[in-house]
């Protein structure tokens, strides 16, 4: 009987069952890796390796799925997944965004850019305020799978525009419509700089 409610459920489209949330708590020895590059509560203290405190569970757990198909290439994390199971990769997720994100500081010097480029976009090259996707205080919207941006590492966040904008053997797993590859190819390496910095400082 379970199994044809479980099909029925399905056939129709309702796959929340197929998706459950993960378990924070068992997501916790089970990221215990994890700890080594990106700290023991996901607080990175290396600037290329990314924070996971406090990012949305759905974002972490897209990432981990991309990851570990070969969809988004992280070298540093070759192999490092494989052997985990969908349940696995809920339940790190769900760990990560249990935690306390830090918050780092911007460069004062590159403040005003920074801010009006993520507040404001760019209307004469047709670039998008950062806000609409990440909100104004850079928390992203998790429902939606954006990704929480404020605070995060400067570096990082600077190679993952660089790595968007790039033309071939770059990043590309931001989805069908492409978002952020087209949003990169509008941005200089002043742009880049600047609103990386003021996301590095954004609470």
């Amino acid at each position: 009987m379970n199994k044809l409610i479980v099909s029925l459920l399905l056939t129709l489209g309702i796959s929340g069952v197929a998706h459950a949330a993960g378990d924070a708590a068992a997501g916790q020895a089970k990221a215990a890796v994890c700890g080594a590059c990106h700290g023991p509560d996901g607080n990175s203290m290396a600037p290329n390796f990314p924070k996971l405190a406090g990012q949305g569970e759905r974002y972490l757990n897209k990432q981990l799925h991309d990851i570990k198909s070969g969809k988004r290439t992280v070298l540093e994390m070759t192999g490092l997944l494989t052997n985990l199971s969908d349940e696995d990769l809920a339940d790190i997720s769900a760990y990560f965004a249990s935690q306390k994100g830090s918050v780092g500081a911007a460069d004062p010097k590159l403040v005003a850019r920074g801010e009006a480029l993520f507040r404001g976009g760019n209307l004469d090259k047709g670039l998008p305020a950062c806000t609409g996707c990440h909100s104004p205080d850079g928390k992203g919207n998790a429902a939606a799978g954006f990704p929480h941006l404020g605070g995060q590492h400067a570096q990082y966040v600077g190679k993952q525009l660089t790595d968007f904008r790039k033309e071939d053997g770059g990043r590309t797993n931001d989805g069908d419509t492409k978002p952020m590859q087209s949003i990169a190819k509008k941005l200089s390496d002043e742009d880049i700089a600047a609103v990386s910095s003021y996301i590095q400082g954004l609470h």
